[in-house]
């Protein structure tokens, strides 16, 4: 199990972070409920046992809460997937009904991030909409991987965040699957 912990003046995080389990379990309170609906998605079909307890000035507006959770979410994939040998590799075509997203991860050490998620709505869920790309990108700066999510078609703003969240749990879920060789011709990550 990893544990974060981060405290700023705006926001006190405590997580917590296992990959690979067999009966993975969430336990996720945020203040933002549909935050904790994309975190639970990720930690379910992802195959985690993830908890997240996350205080934050909610009441100035959304960004310092989920950005400082990516922040922590990333710092805790990096340190299990330094841990261990990978795959390294991992995508998902993922279909949400109407809406289809790709993602693809590189679990390289070289972070960089590249989202094509096109809402139709500022706000869903409570949510200012751009905040999704600045939390996949602070994610993949932390967690130091290479993502892209590039949304294919879509009509429901709730099915192009939930296909992302979801696509993201499984291509991890590959990326993150043991190998007995190192990955990479260079010898090391």
């Amino acid at each position: 199990m990893i544990t974060i912990n981060r405290t700023t003046k705006e926001t006190q995080i405590e997580l917590n972070l296992a990959i690979n389990s067999e009966k993975p379990k969430a336990n996720i309170e945020t203040g933002l409920p549909f935050l904790n609906h994309m975190l639970d998605q990720l930690a379910s079909h992802g195959g985690w046992d993830l908890s997240i307890n996350m205080q934050a000035d909610l009441d100035v507006d959304d960004h310092h809460g989920i950005e400082d959770v990516a922040i922590c979410l990333g710092q805790a994939l990096y340190k299990a997937w330094k841990a261990q040998t990978n795959k390294r590799y991992g995508q998902r075509l993922l279909p949400m009904d109407e809406s289809l997203t790709m993602v693809a991860v590189d679990l390289c050490g070289r972070p960089y991030s590249v989202i094509n998620l096109p809402f139709s709505m500022e706000r869903l869920g409570g949510i200012n909409t751009e905040m999704w790309e600045h939390f996949f990108y602070t994610f993949a700066i932390n967690a130091q991987i290479n993502l892209h999510i590039n949304n294919q078609y879509f009509k429901n703003n709730h099915h192009l965040i939930e296909g992302a969240f979801k696509g993201l749990a499984y291509a991890l879920k590959e990326a993150l699957m043991p190998a007995e060789t190192i990955t990479t011709t260079k010898g090391v990550l």
